[in-house]
């Protein structure tokens, strides 16, 4: 499968779900790629440069909560990065598109089974903590961009 950003679709866990980046105009899923937007739009460099700043701008954000740098970010789908915060009303609330493809990564924290996630796109930053297999998830920031 050919894809905008250079993904290795043989192992993606999601290849079976996929439609192809170009046969679908940059929405595998059936939703938005920040990706393929981004290159579709302005070129691989920006797409680099965008992703770069990105970067820059999430591991301030990280900092400020004294959690470690992301040293990089993966395309990361909506499915697997969409986690259910408890509300205090005793329910729960999830703030992404399970269809959509989102710049994220993964970071192992001191505390013992516990990780950070970030997930973003042009136009928010989402921070959490959460256990193993993403329970008991906490929301620690979702800003506007």
């Amino acid at each position: 499968m050919d894809t905008y950003c250079g993904a290795n679709c043989e192992s993606c866990p999601s290849r079976a779900d996929c439609r192809g980046c170009y046969a679908t105009g940059g929405s595998p899923f059936g939703g938005r790629c920040v990706a393929a937007e981004r290159i579709r739009a302005a070129g691989r460099e920006a797409y680099a440069a965008f992703k770069e700043a990105l970067r820059g701008e999430i591991n301030a954000l990280l900092a400020a909560e004294g959690i470690p740098a992301a040293e990089r970010l993966f395309e990361l789908r909506g499915y697997y990065v969409n986690l259910p915060f408890p509300t205090p009303g005793g329910g729960e609330v999830k703030f992404l598109n399970d269809r959509d493809v989102y710049l994220g990564a993964q970071i192992e924290l001191k505390e013992p089974g516990r990780c950070c996630g970030v997930a973003a796109d042009d136009t928010f930053i989402l921070i959490c903590r959460y256990g193993a297999g993403g329970s008991e998830p906490e929301l620690v920031l979702f800003k506007k961009r």
